[in-house]
């Protein structure tokens, strides 16, 4: 509870601190509008069925990108992670890719999906693969070994050793991947909305007001909602973690 009331205490200090300066003349307020102006479109925007639908079609597409990038980076770790000989065989691919930053392929996703809601899912798949991958490959490296022999002095073959052994002692770490993908895939959808354009979304809204007549209270209360979407999304998979996870002995060692 004390968290909460500090981090509602920092907010206001912010805005207040905000207000303050948008009004005091050193900026004009066109382009750094209060937040009390910001606010209220804010408020406004959410009883705008045109902007809501604009956000459905980002979160619809979040999701879309997120469930694609577990069922990819998911199997794809588990099997890296196990059998050291495809690892290394696959390395150099993997470290070449990896630190492409996704924003530098919209023109090439543009040309090869086109500028649907295809272009901004490949590129969230694309970028958050890579955060879920590599958990999933290091959770596996700190699986115990003894449990593994255990396993299979029992007779368990590979494919059950797998299922009740390493991936319950990975699923700690696999969710934290998970968490740390899906805001890199909210990113990376509303970046490539608002850069590539056309369609709709939080980003092409953004666009629109920011290009048009220039409403940065629009633009700053569109940028609002996005960081809310953000927060409640990273808010829900971490109270999945603490209590779906609770039983991990990572999350035990962490308390």
């Amino acid at each position: 509870m004390t968290r909460t009331i500090r981090g509602l205490l920092g907010l206001l200090g912010f805005l207040l601190l905000w207000e303050a300066f948008s009004r005091s003349g050193l900026v004009d307020p066109q382009y750094f509008p209060p937040p009390s102006v910001v606010l209220a479109r804010f408020v406004e925007l959410l009883g705008d069925s045109s902007f809501l639908l604009d956000l459905i079609a980002s979160v619809l597409a979040w999701a879309i990108a997120l469930g694609i990038s577990i069922a990819i980076a998911v199997p794809a770790g588990l099997l890296l992670g196990s059998v050291r000989g495809i690892r290394v065989a696959t390395r150099a691919i993997i470290e070449f890719l990896r630190p492409i930053p996704s924003v530098a392929l919209i023109p090439l996703a543009i040309v090869l999906v086109g500028s649907g809601p295809e272009t901004k899912i490949a590129l969230a798949v694309y970028a958050a693969v890579w955060p879920i991958l590599f958990n999933t490959i290091y959770a596996l490296d700190e699986v115990d070994p003894v449990m593994v022999d255990t396993a299979r002095s029992f007779g368990f073959g590979r494919t059950r050793t797998m299922f009740t052994v390493l991936l319950p002692n990975a699923a700690p770490f696999v969710l934290t991947g998970i968490r740390m993908s899906a805001s890199v895939a909210l990113i990376l959808v509303v970046s490539t909305e608002f850069l590539a354009g056309g369609g709709s979304g939080l980003g092409s809204f953004v666009l629109d007001a920011s290009t048009g007549a220039g409403r940065m209270d629009l633009v700053l209360a569109g940028t609002i909602v996005a960081g809310i979407v953000g927060y409640l999304i990273n808010e829900l998979l971490e109270t999945v973690h603490k209590r779906g996870l609770a039983w991990s002995a990572v999350d035990r060692e962490a308390v």
